[in-house]
């Protein structure tokens, strides 16, 4: 005998499912997080100080 299933519970969870992959896609096609972002703006930063620390004077 076959399992009884909710028909609306069922298409609610396809639904949700199918909208989670549709996020993960998006995520993964529009780039990075904002702590990466941050994360990769301070090592840009230090490593212009430090370059610019570096820079020899002309008179």
């Amino acid at each position: 005998m076959a399992e009884i299933i909710n028909l609306r519970q069922a298409r609610k969870s396809k639904q949700r499912k199918d909208a989670a992959d549709a996020a993960a896609a998006n995520r993964a096609k529009h780039g990075v997080t904002k702590a990466q972002r941050a994360l990769a703006a301070g090592v840009a930063a230090r490593t212009d100080r430090l370059l610019n620390g570096a820079k020899r004077e002309t008179d």
